[in-house]
Protein backbone atom coordinates (compact mmCIF):
# COMPACT_ATOMS: atom_id res chain seq x y z
CA UNK A 1 0.00 0.00 0.00
CA UNK A 2 1.77 3.06 -0.98
CA UNK A 3 1.59 6.01 0.86
CA UNK A 4 1.14 10.00 0.36
CA UNK A 5 3.27 13.14 1.46
CA UNK A 6 0.18 13.91 3.12
CA UNK A 7 0.13 10.32 4.76
CA UNK A 8 4.12 10.43 5.86
CA UNK A 9 3.87 13.77 7.10
CA UNK A 10 0.96 13.35 9.38
CA UNK A 11 3.03 9.73 10.72
CA UNK A 12 5.97 12.20 11.19
CA UNK A 13 4.14 14.43 13.29
CA UNK A 14 2.28 11.17 15.05
CA UNK A 15 5.96 9.86 15.66
CA UNK A 16 6.95 12.33 18.83
CA UNK A 17 3.71 11.54 20.42
CA UNK A 18 3.36 8.02 20.56
CA UNK A 19 7.01 8.09 21.31
CA UNK A 20 6.16 10.18 24.74
CA UNK A 21 3.00 8.54 25.51
CA UNK A 22 5.18 4.75 25.46
CA UNK A 23 7.81 6.47 27.74
CA UNK A 24 5.70 8.22 30.07
CA UNK A 25 3.58 4.73 29.87
CA UNK A 26 7.17 2.78 30.95
CA UNK A 27 8.05 5.62 33.40
CA UNK A 28 4.80 4.59 35.26
CA UNK A 29 5.01 1.33 35.54
CA UNK A 30 5.84 1.08 39.47
CA UNK A 31 2.39 1.47 39.50
CA UNK A 32 1.96 -2.19 37.17
CA UNK A 33 1.22 -5.22 38.66
CA UNK A 34 3.87 -8.37 37.97
CA UNK A 35 1.58 -11.93 37.55
CA UNK A 36 3.69 -14.37 39.93
CA UNK A 37 2.47 -17.17 42.56
CA UNK A 38 1.67 -17.52 46.43
CA UNK A 39 1.99 -19.87 49.19
CA UNK A 40 1.50 -19.90 52.69
CA UNK A 41 3.61 -20.98 55.75
CA UNK A 42 1.23 -24.22 57.02
CA UNK A 43 2.81 -23.50 61.07
CA UNK A 44 2.17 -20.04 60.72
CA UNK A 45 -1.03 -20.15 63.19
CA UNK A 46 -2.96 -18.33 61.00
CA UNK A 47 -0.59 -15.01 62.37
CA UNK A 48 3.27 -14.00 61.15
CA UNK A 49 6.11 -15.76 62.27
CA UNK A 50 8.91 -15.48 64.80
CA UNK A 51 11.49 -16.41 62.96
CA UNK A 52 12.11 -14.61 60.25
CA UNK A 53 15.51 -13.74 57.74
CA UNK A 54 15.08 -10.13 58.24
CA UNK A 55 15.59 -10.42 62.09
CA UNK A 56 12.26 -9.15 63.35
CA UNK A 57 12.21 -12.10 66.17
CA UNK A 58 8.86 -11.74 67.86
CA UNK A 59 7.63 -8.29 66.66
CA UNK A 60 7.48 -9.97 63.32
CA UNK A 61 4.94 -11.90 64.26
CA UNK A 62 2.54 -9.01 64.78
CA UNK A 63 3.51 -6.31 62.39
CA UNK A 64 0.81 -5.37 59.97
CA UNK A 65 -1.68 -7.13 61.92
CA UNK A 66 0.06 -10.49 61.08
CA UNK A 67 -0.16 -9.46 57.36
CA UNK A 68 3.23 -10.64 56.59
CA UNK A 69 5.41 -12.47 54.07
CA UNK A 70 8.60 -14.08 53.11
CA UNK A 71 9.91 -13.02 49.82
CA UNK A 72 12.31 -14.93 47.33
CA UNK A 73 13.80 -12.50 44.75
CA UNK A 74 11.88 -9.86 46.47
CA UNK A 75 13.82 -10.21 49.90
CA UNK A 76 17.12 -8.58 48.14
CA UNK A 77 19.35 -9.80 50.13
CA UNK A 78 17.91 -7.89 53.09
CA UNK A 79 17.06 -4.64 51.56
CA UNK A 80 13.55 -6.05 50.44
CA UNK A 81 13.11 -6.34 54.71
CA UNK A 82 9.89 -4.05 55.72
CA UNK A 83 8.54 -3.18 52.00
CA UNK A 84 4.97 -3.48 51.38
CA UNK A 85 3.23 -5.03 48.53
CA UNK A 86 0.01 -5.46 47.40
CA UNK A 87 -1.00 -8.96 46.65
CA UNK A 88 -4.13 -9.73 45.22
CA UNK A 89 -4.92 -13.30 43.95
CA UNK A 90 -6.71 -14.06 40.24
CA UNK A 91 -9.26 -16.26 41.04
CA UNK A 92 -12.25 -14.85 40.30
CA UNK A 93 -14.55 -17.29 42.34
CA UNK A 94 -12.69 -16.57 45.55
CA UNK A 95 -10.51 -13.73 45.55
CA UNK A 96 -11.36 -9.83 46.22
CA UNK A 97 -10.36 -7.20 43.55
CA UNK A 98 -8.25 -5.31 47.07
CA UNK A 99 -5.99 -8.28 47.93
CA UNK A 100 -4.07 -7.66 51.05
CA UNK A 101 -1.43 -5.33 51.93
CA UNK A 102 1.69 -7.48 53.20
CA UNK A 103 4.96 -6.63 54.85
CA UNK A 104 8.07 -8.58 53.88
CA UNK A 105 9.51 -10.50 57.39
CA UNK A 106 11.45 -12.97 55.99
CA UNK A 107 13.44 -15.00 52.97
CA UNK A 108 12.23 -18.11 51.37
CA UNK A 109 11.05 -19.96 48.17
CA UNK A 110 8.43 -22.34 47.51
CA UNK A 111 6.60 -23.90 44.52
CA UNK A 112 7.90 -21.03 41.62
CA UNK A 113 6.28 -18.45 44.25
CA UNK A 114 7.40 -15.05 44.56
CA UNK A 115 5.23 -14.90 48.41
CA UNK A 116 5.38 -16.92 50.97
CA UNK A 117 2.46 -15.41 53.07
CA UNK A 118 1.20 -15.77 56.52
CA UNK A 119 -2.15 -17.78 56.73
CA UNK A 120 -3.44 -14.51 57.64
CA UNK A 121 -2.63 -12.99 54.90
CA UNK A 122 -3.29 -15.33 52.69
CA UNK A 123 -6.88 -15.88 53.71
CA UNK A 124 -7.60 -12.06 53.26
CA UNK A 125 -6.82 -12.31 49.53
CA UNK A 126 -10.88 -13.88 49.65
CA UNK A 127 -13.64 -12.39 48.80
CA UNK A 128 -15.01 -13.66 52.50
CA UNK A 129 -14.32 -15.55 55.55
CA UNK A 130 -15.22 -18.71 53.47
CA UNK A 131 -13.61 -17.30 50.27
CA UNK A 132 -10.33 -16.97 52.22
CA UNK A 133 -10.81 -20.75 53.76
CA UNK A 134 -11.12 -21.52 50.37
CA UNK A 135 -8.12 -20.23 49.39
CA UNK A 136 -6.39 -22.08 52.21
CA UNK A 137 -7.55 -25.56 50.92
CA UNK A 138 -6.13 -24.78 47.32
CA UNK A 139 -2.26 -23.84 48.89
CA UNK A 140 -1.27 -21.87 45.91
CA UNK A 141 -2.98 -19.97 43.99
CA UNK A 142 -1.96 -17.04 40.86
CA UNK A 143 -1.37 -13.67 42.08
CA UNK A 144 -0.42 -10.01 41.09
CA UNK A 145 1.37 -8.02 42.75
CA UNK A 146 3.02 -4.32 42.72
CA UNK A 147 4.97 -2.51 45.38
CA UNK A 148 2.80 -0.02 47.56
CA UNK A 149 3.49 2.65 50.52
CA UNK A 150 4.07 1.14 54.29
CA UNK A 151 1.46 2.50 56.72
CA UNK A 152 2.35 3.14 60.41
CA UNK A 153 -0.01 6.14 61.83
CA UNK A 154 0.67 7.63 64.78
CA UNK A 155 4.49 5.71 65.02
CA UNK A 156 8.01 6.93 64.11
CA UNK A 157 11.08 4.99 62.57
CA UNK A 158 11.52 2.80 65.95
CA UNK A 159 15.35 1.88 66.52
CA UNK A 160 15.35 -1.93 68.74
CA UNK A 161 18.94 -2.73 70.07
CA UNK A 162 19.99 -6.27 68.91
CA UNK A 163 19.93 -8.74 72.20
CA UNK A 164 23.60 -9.67 70.59
CA UNK A 165 24.53 -6.84 71.44
CA UNK A 166 27.41 -6.16 73.63
CA UNK A 167 27.56 -2.53 75.31
CA UNK A 168 30.26 -0.60 75.05
CA UNK A 169 32.07 -3.29 72.67
CA UNK A 170 29.43 -4.33 69.41
CA UNK A 171 25.98 -2.43 68.46
CA UNK A 172 23.97 -3.78 66.82
CA UNK A 173 19.59 -2.48 65.95
CA UNK A 174 16.68 -3.47 64.25
CA UNK A 175 14.54 -0.62 62.60
CA UNK A 176 11.12 -0.93 62.74
CA UNK A 177 8.19 0.90 61.01
CA UNK A 178 9.31 2.98 58.30
CA UNK A 179 6.72 3.61 55.99
CA UNK A 180 6.68 4.84 52.50
CA UNK A 181 8.19 2.92 49.44
CA UNK A 182 11.88 3.59 50.11
CA UNK A 183 14.39 1.67 50.95
CA UNK A 184 17.26 1.85 53.47
CA UNK A 185 20.55 1.07 51.24
CA UNK A 186 22.82 2.53 53.92
CA UNK A 187 22.94 3.96 57.44
CA UNK A 188 25.99 5.83 59.44
CA UNK A 189 26.29 6.01 63.37
CA UNK A 190 27.81 9.54 64.27
CA UNK A 191 28.56 10.37 67.89
CA UNK A 192 27.26 13.74 68.99
CA UNK A 193 30.02 15.61 70.08
CA UNK A 194 32.84 15.66 67.93
CA UNK A 195 30.41 14.86 64.52
CA UNK A 196 32.42 11.48 63.87
CA UNK A 197 30.48 8.79 61.95
CA UNK A 198 31.01 5.53 61.20
CA UNK A 199 29.44 3.82 58.39
CA UNK A 200 27.33 0.24 59.70
CA UNK A 201 27.09 -2.99 58.53
CA UNK A 202 23.94 -4.76 57.05
CA UNK A 203 24.37 -7.70 59.63
CA UNK A 204 21.52 -9.47 58.23
CA UNK A 205 18.30 -8.61 56.82
CA UNK A 206 16.77 -5.34 58.95
CA UNK A 207 19.77 -5.71 61.37
CA UNK A 208 22.39 -3.01 61.00
CA UNK A 209 25.65 -3.56 63.32
CA UNK A 210 28.78 -2.35 64.37
CA UNK A 211 32.34 -3.20 66.15
CA UNK A 212 33.65 -0.25 68.45
CA UNK A 213 30.58 1.72 68.10
CA UNK A 214 31.29 5.78 69.02
CA UNK A 215 30.61 6.95 72.42
CA UNK A 216 28.72 8.89 73.81
CA UNK A 217 24.59 10.27 72.70
CA UNK A 218 24.04 8.53 68.96
CA UNK A 219 22.72 9.54 66.26
CA UNK A 220 21.39 7.00 63.32
CA UNK A 221 21.23 8.17 59.94
CA UNK A 222 19.71 6.41 57.42
CA UNK A 223 20.15 6.85 53.48
CA UNK A 224 16.25 6.09 51.93
CA UNK A 225 16.61 5.57 48.21
CA UNK A 226 13.87 4.68 45.53
CA UNK A 227 10.40 5.43 45.64
CA UNK A 228 8.17 7.25 43.10
CA UNK A 229 11.04 9.89 42.72
CA UNK A 230 14.16 7.77 42.74
CA UNK A 231 15.88 9.96 45.14
CA UNK A 232 18.60 9.84 47.41
CA UNK A 233 18.06 11.64 50.82
CA UNK A 234 19.96 11.13 54.49
CA UNK A 235 17.16 11.39 56.85
CA UNK A 236 18.75 12.87 60.67
CA UNK A 237 16.25 11.62 63.05
CA UNK A 238 15.33 13.98 66.13
CA UNK A 239 15.94 11.60 68.90
CA UNK A 240 19.72 10.34 69.48
CA UNK A 241 20.21 6.93 70.92
CA UNK A 242 21.61 7.29 75.32
CA UNK A 243 25.05 6.76 75.43
CA UNK A 244 24.14 4.13 77.98
CA UNK A 245 22.99 1.57 75.72
CA UNK A 246 21.78 -0.89 76.56
CA UNK A 247 20.36 -4.89 75.00
CA UNK A 248 17.06 -5.29 74.36
CA UNK A 249 16.27 -1.69 74.27
CA UNK A 250 13.34 0.12 72.57
CA UNK A 251 13.96 3.73 71.00
CA UNK A 252 11.83 6.24 69.33
CA UNK A 253 13.59 7.74 66.49
CA UNK A 254 11.36 11.10 66.70
CA UNK A 255 10.87 10.91 62.29
CA UNK A 256 9.20 9.41 59.93
CA UNK A 257 9.60 8.84 56.39
CA UNK A 258 7.20 10.32 53.85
Amino acid sequence: MAFSSQHLLLLLLLFPLILFQSLASAATCSNCFTQSRAVYYPNSDKEGTENGACGYGSFGATLNGGDVSAASNLYRNGVGCGACYQVRCTNSNYCSTDGVTIVITDSGASDGADFILSQHAFAKMGQTADAGASLLALGVVGIEYRRVSCSYPNKNITFKIDGSSNFPYYLAFEIWYQQGNQDITAVQLCETVNLTCKLLERSHGAVWAVVSPPTGPLSIRMLLSGGDDADETWMVPTNNIPQNWTAGAIYDSGVQAE
